[in-house]
């Protein structure tokens, strides 16, 4: 039974999810999926609250918030606000908690998985771009009416420099880890994303085939995403998507890992990379810049020079160890352990004095460790 620190029982958390991995690709998803299961583990109970279905073998709680026609990333949010949450000792909130400004639990903690005002800034479209705006406003008025934002990377403060936390993503280092003995007995990139949008799948496949296919025939690009072509170019394998153990053993074989997003808030797959050993090379996007600590254990590189890169670096395997090394001792600041340790700190302090009414005990800050500030 785990002991949240003040001695009446474990906390009863509610988590805010539009996405999961059920039927979702987004990695906010995946990190709700994540957090949930490791908080369920130390023996909280959780309930994730979500549009999506539960996903298949969950150990924590699932509530369907069930919406059908348009603008259900607008409608999820209005739709929280009928549900009784007086159950609960936490609220954490991974969005759409914008109209929640009245207290339903004890604690109300938000986090900000990247900015919407920064990637309506590279999106494509006028009403995609709009759309963007209006969910960045959202995340306006979701960091005013929480007890504690906290931000994943240090870029997202720019747009909200009110938000003073910096809790990051977290990923399990037991499940993503070197193996070196795994590695494909060819060159082998990695990519884990969309084919088209702002994870830029097509123009990595477009680079391979030019830059690296002729320096090294017998290269290959797989591509874990679900919505390539038949036929994406010689050398590129689409494995669609795959259930955890098969990406943990992508991960194992490749020789590197590249996402070229235009935009990333975090990037998750860039620390799942470097946990498994692989050397990384992106484009500079906030959250690459964030997680290669500005190009210190990664490549960070413009587009049109990924394919270039990539050729060069399959050629040097000192390079790629180097790199390998670099990442994956930067991957430790990310393990899924020590973030989750940062959210039971912002979680705890207020529960002290929740029997007090008028009185606000603000959670103090994360520990150092857990990401910069």
């Amino acid at each position: 039974m785990a002991d949240d620190g003040a001695g009446d029982g474990p906390l009863r958390i509610a988590m805010i999810s539009y996405y999961l991995p059920s039927t979702s690709k987004m990695g906010i998803g995946y990190q709700v999926h994540e957090l949930a299961t490791e908080l369920t583990r130390r023996g909280y109970h959780v309930d994730v609250l979500s549009e999506c279905p539960p996903v298949p073998g969950a150990v924590y709680g699932h509530r369907h918030v069930v919406l059908r026609g348009p603008l259900r990333t607008f409608r999820f949010a209005l739709a929280l606000r009928r549900l009784d949450l007086s159950g609960y000792d936490v609220l954490h909130a991974h969005g759409d908690d914008y109209w929640l400004w009245r207290r339903r639990t004890p604690v109300h903690v938000r986090t900000l998985h990247g900015s919407c005002f920064s990637e309506a800034r590279t999106i494509r479209g006028a009403k995609e771009r709009l759309r963007m705006v209006l969910l960045g406003c959202s995340e306006v008025l979701a960091s005013l009416v929480a007890d504690t934002t906290v931000v994943v990377s240090p870029a997202t403060r720019r747009w909200y420099p009110w938000v003073r936390r910096v809790v990051p993503n977290g990923v399990d280092t037991s499940r993503f880890r070197l193996d070196g003995a795994a590695r494909a007995d060819h060159p082998v990139v990695l990519f884990v994303g969309g084919w088209r949008g702002r994870k830029r799948g097509a123009e990595l496949a477009a680079a391979f085939v030019r830059d690296v296919r002729p320096a090294h025939p017998g290269a290959e690009l797989w591509m874990v995403t679900r919505d390539a072509p038949a036929d994406p170019g010689p050398g590129v394998r689409v494995l669609g998507a795959l259930s955890d153990a098969a990406l943990t053993d992508a991960y194992r074989r490749a020789w590197a890992f590249c996402l070229p997003s235009d935009y990333e808030g975090f990037g998750i797959p860039y620390v799942e990379a470097m946990a498994s050993g692989l050397p990384v090379v992106a484009t500079p996007n906030p959250g690459a810049r964030y997680v290669s600590q500005d190009g210190r254990s990664a490549v960070l590189a413009p587009l049109t020079r990924v394919g270039e890169e990539l050729r060069d670096l399959l050629a040097d395997g000192d390079r790629r160890d180097r790199l390998a090394a670099a990442g994956l001792a930067r991957a430790r600041d990310f393990a899924l352990d020590r973030v989750v340790d940062a959210y039971l700190d912002l979680y705890r302090p207020r529960r002290r004095g929740a029997g007090r009414p008028g009185r606000v005990n603000r959670p103090a800050a994360a520990p150092s460790g857990t990401g910069a500030r």
